[in-house]
């Protein structure tokens, strides 16, 4: 297996390929970009850095040509910005081109994986199975569908597999082979955070690969990488902390840890990270990274990956490259097992990637026999239909993900900011751990209004009197509230004459779904209580959050306490205002304060939801939520 005679190509065999290829980026581009919608934080920042390095060599901050990009507390990798920075000087910024690089650069990765297991094996119907496995599993799809770093991960794994694979078959490696490894592992090193302890793992890795013919070129390998760490090595000398803070933040490791606390931590992140039940039924609990209540790992793909492990155990485990396969595939797992999240995708996005390499001598040997070939077979229809559904899944039915990517940011909140200050600068104010100002600086950028259009103002810093201002702050004082959107408000600074527009609604447009589970069954007399109502616009119109100048037309859910038998009860409606202007279809969980009368007895608590200013009316079809209460006396 370590040096199959490699089947000779002809046109037939080559069709199947060929056409797997052009399936391939079809599949990947589909539905870009608008799923998943919006552009989230990290990937505005990522952009905006890209798209002034395309055009002037700096970024945000006006470093030339930097290493890393300081991006609100952490340091982006230089890799896949000077990608997207290339992207964009031939494109001209947007999101389409952003994320279209992204899902190049997954597909890519999935063929270059078939073209490995192609070589592994010498069967060209290998390498497409493989090929497909990566293509339809979710955890790489997924991925690519972002404009993160780790999208050009895979692919930086496999070219280092690749250029290994070209080495090991060689008693003695080349000057080529030393040069391509060195560089191979360097890129894995400044791509994505998690490399600059996964790719000195798999350089101590290469050891298998010693022998006393090769021992020299193996050195000389671990040499060459250790010169392309010198500029990150000076960095961090520079900047001490830049690189670290980060891991800082999300690691169970501190100064105070006791060294059995530390292993302990390490084998269940470990056994966690490992779990076959994540793979293969849940995935990770993220909505941004992962379709929820889905894979991240076909069944197929497991079956595939599980029959090669055996056969290389059985078979080949005194062979440098499958020791060194199985070696990796347990390193892929070390930088995540070091953080606090169980089964962070991202993190562990190089294990599919190993685990696909197995794949390989269990598709080659299953095409050897008839049986074994009807099983294959079997097990392609599993993967294509498991991959087919998933597909479906995500495109057909996506989750409602607008929110996580601040996907009405440039219609609720900028494009009005852009109009109220008429021509004046825009200020973006952000509490102390929040980071919206590069969702305007991007977003402007997209809409032709260039930096020098926005002021962000610091910690203590105040806009003046009249001017627009873009925050993340929940509230603001001395100000007139425009528009509030998920994660943002827009609003004027006292004095001013700007003021937000709204307008009643037909009763019609107030149809609401409420649900909670929270609801109290029994209260002491007087006592307050607090619980989460889940809200749902089934009206048909937007609902505004924020009230005209004149402090109506906002709608908000609303309490009310009545008798037993229907009678009003004189006591002061509770109120919660909604979060963001709530389109059809939307919902939104909102927190309500309830005080218990002050009389025992049986009581209804009814919630419902009113404008205001307008004369409350129940819409059609749309009852308010009761609960019947039971106070008891004060003890």
């Amino acid at each position: 297996m370590s040096s199959p005679r490699t089947q000779n190509p002809t046109p037939s065999t080559l069709l199947l390929p060929a056409v797997v290829c052009v399936l391939a980026f079809a599949l990947y581009a589909a539905d870009v970009p608008a799923n998943p919608p919006g552009f989230y934080i990290d990937e505005s920042s990522i952009a905006y850095n890209a798209l002034n390095v395309a055009r002037t060599g700096r970024d945000e901050h006006g470093e030339t040509w930097p290493l890393y990009f300081r991006a609100f507390g952490d340091y982006k990798n230089p890799t896949y910005v000077y990608l997207l920075a290339a992207v964009f000087r031939a494109t001209g910024p947007s999101v389409a081109a952003a994320r279209l690089l992204s899902a190049a650069l997954g597909a890519l990765a999935a063929l270059l994986l078939g073209l490995l297991a192609w070589r592994l094996s010498g069967r060209v119907e290998a390498g497409t199975v493989v090929a497909c496995s990566a293509l339809l599993t979710p955890w790489l799809y997924e991925c690519s569908r972002l404009v993160f770093e780790v999208a050009a991960y895979p692919l930086a794994c496999v070219l280092f597999l690749l250029a290994l694979r070209r080495a090991s078959v060689r008693e003695r490696w080349r000057a080529s082979d030393v040069f391509a490894l060195a560089c191979t592992l360097s890129l894995l090193t400044y791509t994505y955070s998690v490399g600059r302890l996964l790719a000195p793992l798999l350089a101590v890795g290469l050891a298998f690969f010693v022998t006393r013919r090769n021992l020299g070129r193996v050195a000389l390998t671990w040499a060459a990488y250790a010169v392309t760490l010198v500029p990150l090595l000076v960095y961090s000398l520079r900047r001490p902390g830049a690189l670290s803070g980060r891991f800082a933040l999300i690691t169970y490791v501190t100064p105070e840890s006791s060294y059995a606390g530390v292993a302990r931590g390490f084998v269940l992140h470990y056994l966690a990270d490992v779990n076959p039940w994540r793979w293969l039924v849940t995935g990770e609990q993220n909505i941004r990274d992962h379709l929820p209540d889905s894979p991240a790992l076909l069944a197929a793909t497991a079956l595939l990956s599980a029959f090669g492990l055996y056969l290389v155990l059985r078979g080949h485990r005194r062979e440098a490259w499958w020791r060194f396969q199985l070696y990796a595939l347990a390193a892929s797992v070390v930088p995540a097992a070091l953080t606090v999240n169980d089964f962070p995708q991202l993190r562990l996005i190089a294990f599919p990637v190993f685990l696909h390499v197995l794949c390989a001598p269990a598709a080659a040997r299953m095409l050897d026999g008839r049986r074994s070939r009807v099983a294959l077979y079997l097990v392609v229809l599993l993967l294509v239909g498991q991959g087919a559904h998933f597909q479906w899944r995500f495109h057909a039915h996506p989750p409602e993900r607008w929110y996580v990517f601040d996907a009405r940011f440039p219609s609720k909140i900028l494009a009005p900011a852009l109009a109220a200050s008429k021509g004046e600068p825009v200020y973006l104010y952000d509490p102390p751990g929040r980071s919206g100002y590069i969702q305007a600086l991007w977003n402007g950028a997209l809409r032709g209004a260039g930096a020098a259009r926005f002021v962000r103002l610091s910690k203590d810093e105040r806009a003046p009197a009249g001017a627009v201002v873009v925050s993340t702050e929940e509230d603001c004082l001395n100000c007139r509230l425009l528009a509030r959107s998920t994660n943002y408000i827009l609003y004027s600074v006292e004095p001013t004459a700007l003021g937000a527009h709204a307008a009643a609604l037909r009763v019609e447009g107030l149809r609401a779904q409420l649900t909670s589970r929270e609801l109290p069954g029994a209260l002491k007399a007087g006592d307050r209580s607090s619980f989460e109502v889940i809200v749902r616009n089934v009206g048909g119109e937007t609902w505004p959050a924020v009230a005209d100048t004149s402090g109506l037309y906002a709608v908000s859910l609303r309490a009310r306490w009545s008798r037993a038998d229907g009678a009003p009860l004189d006591q002061e409606e509770s109120a919660a205002r909604i979060p963001f202007d709530m389109e059809p279809g939307d919902t939104a969980g909102l927190k309500l304060e309830v005080t218990a009368p002050a009389a025992p007895g049986e009581y209804v608590l009814e919630l419902f939801v009113v404008q205001e200013g307008v004369a409350p009316s129940h819409a059609p079809g749309a009852e308010p939520l009761r609960a019947t209460v039971k106070v008891s006396p004060i003890s």
